[in-house]
């Protein structure tokens, strides 16, 4: 390998590393935050939160979800062709086509979140939340072209700040907003004689800081932008070639690289607000009180969801940083290369999402208090933890699949999976719900069986296209047989403590503490990892001089 292409792979590297530690810290920020708001919020707050988001999330996906992927891909091909001056035409058109498909949807969702609150989500009171959350798709819209601009530059250094400036700031204001807003509804409903007002209003309150966090991110990457205009006004001006695309032309590259993505995401990322459309409906029908229907939905969002929701944040960045390594070797027919690269992503994943899920499910309770606090409803929330801590698991496995598939050029089978799996796993919904009358657990176990169906869909089509067996000793046994050991001795830690301290936050924290450290060495005598991969992991060389000390390697 010359010296030249050691130094762009290492960048790569770098720079893909960069972006997916970025991913994993807003992540975190995220659950953080979250945690009290939804103690402000409560259960029927988290509620109107969750439908208003689901709405947004749905209207962003379709109308800028891909708009960094697409500009990212196109600046770059013409950035390497020589073509400075074509990069910035695109990146211009692609600002103007974000403002207009970021601004339809903005007007879109404001002026109709009366119909979307009501009729798709079955929630009416997340109408203000949903009214405060419309201009936020504009923002995201020009703030993913902007993102998509500069990674097609080279640089994921403005992407991944501008995610963690957008969360701080969303942190600080979701909380303080939710707090200060969910005490005028209190007001409103004294004097109203009336008793949503102070969730609707908390629920808006919380919103507010994902727009307000969202300019943020948008101001940073323009600041940026400004920098770094005359670096491109001095690459337009050597730029030799002087034919550039139409801007029809461009338009027609953008929808086709845009639509596929969209389509394979969509999907995929639907099942939250068909869920909980047809919860909630379902549920209506059997005659429960609406303010049950929306605290059943709060515990399932705003605890079981937030928490089983930080682990499949990992596949999601190690599928993210999958794709392009896939793809070179594709593009080199290096089919070794493909499978190993499969294999390592594949065993890191289940390295981390096994012990996630056995820790919630022997834990559940005591996090829970630790986090939220007693609770009226602690045992319905533990029970939901308990029961759908394999789901950690599955979606972990199901994510990094669909990027494995998308890597391999197979864009339209992770599509098909998703869409059987969701049309099988709505049928069993609404079985679960109305048949056996499982309430919020049936939408649990509808999760499950569609991360599961994933699973087995996608990879029967890697083994197929790949010619790939998955390795399964090191890969699955032996994580599962360490977090078995981990999940006895957390929960012997947990209740001894308990009987001699009485207090749950020590020895909720002990018991983590212990966890951890069994993992760890259970998982290194059994040879669940080799010394190669830990040196892969951050400050590897440290870690393998202290497992050698240890004697566990």
């Amino acid at each position: 390998m010359s010296n030249g292409n050691r130094r762009n792979r290492s960048n790569y590297i770098v720079q893909g590393g960069i972006l997916a530690a970025a991913s994993i810290l807003v992540r975190v920020i995220g659950m953080v935050y979250r945690i009290p708001v939804t103690r402000i919020l409560g259960p029927v707050g988290n509620s109107y939160y969750s439908a208003a988001y689901e709405v947004y999330s749905m209207m962003l996906l379709i109308s800028s979800f891909s708009l960094p992927l697409a500009v990212s891909k196109l600046v770059s091909a013409r950035l390497a062709d020589g073509q400075a001056r074509s990069a910035y035409k695109l990146f211009r058109c692609t600002l103007a086509f974000a403002l207009v498909s970021g601004g339809a949807a903005s007007l879109l969702v404001y002026f109709g979140a009366g119909f979307f609150s009501e009729v798709l989500v079955s929630t009416p009171e997340s109408r203000l939340a949903l009214q405060v959350l419309a201009p936020t798709i504009l923002i995201v819209a020009v703030m993913g072209c902007l993102r998509g601009y500069f990674q097609g530059l080279g640089s994921m250094v403005p992407t991944a700040v501008s995610q963690v400036v957008e969360q701080i700031v969303n942190a600080a204001v979701s909380i303080g907003a939710a707090w200060f807003l969910f005490r005028y509804g209190l007001k409103l409903d004294a004097l109203l004689d009336t008793d949503t007002a102070a969730y609707a209003y908390g629920a808006a309150g919380s919103t507010l800081g994902t727009g307000v966090g969202a300019l943020a991110g948008l101001l940073f990457l323009l600041l940026i932008l400004a920098v770094y205009q005359r670096v491109m006004n001095r690459r337009i001006r050597t730029d030799k070639s002087r034919q550039t695309e139409s801007a029809a032309e461009i338009f027609g590259l953008l929808l086709a690289t845009i639509f596929p993505v969209i389509l394979s995401t969509a999907v995929y990322n639907l099942s939250g607000i068909i869920d909980q459309g047809i919860f909630k409906h379902l549920m209506a029908y059997k005659s429960y009180a609406g303010t049950e229907i929306d605290e059943l939905w709060g515990i399932y969002s705003g605890e079981y969801k937030l928490l089983t929701n930080v682990p499949i944040a990992v596949a999601s960045a190690m599928a993210s940083s999958t794709i392009p390594a896939l793809t070179r070797a594709r593009i080199a027919r290096d089919r070794r290369q493909m499978r190993r690269k499969t294999e390592n992503a594949i065993r890191f994943v289940m390295v981390v999402c096994i012990p996630c899920a056995v820790g919630l499910s022997v834990l559940a309770s005591p996090i829970l208090q630790l986090l939220f606090g007693q609770r009226e409803h602690l045992a319905v929330s533990a029970l939901l933890l308990q029961t759908g801590s394999v789901s950690v698991v599955l979606y972990g496995l199901s994510t990094l699949t669909n990027g494995i598939l998308q890597g391999m050029d197979r864009m339209k089978l992770p599509v098909i999976h998703a869409a059987v799996s969701l049309a099988l796993h709505v049928i069993l919904l609404v079985v679960l719900v109305m048949a056996l009358d499982l309430g919020i657990h049936a939408v649990v176990w509808a999760n499950i069986f569609f991360a599961f169906l994933m699973c087995v869909l996608n990879g029967r089509s890697i083994a197929r296209h790949m010619r790939y067996r998955q390795e399964v000793r090191r890969t699955f046994l032996v994580p599962a047989v360490s977090s078995a050991l981990m999940g006895a001795a957390a929960f012997g830690v947990y209740e001894g403590l308990m009987a001699a301290s009485k207090s749950n936050a020590v020895s909720t924290l002990a018991a983590c503490a212990a966890a951890v450290a069994v993992y760890a060495a259970a998982l290194l005598l059994l040879k669940g990892l080799t010394e190669e991969e830990l040196l892969g992991f951050p400050k590897g060389r440290t870690l393998v001089r202290i497992v050698k000390k240890l004697h566990l390697m």
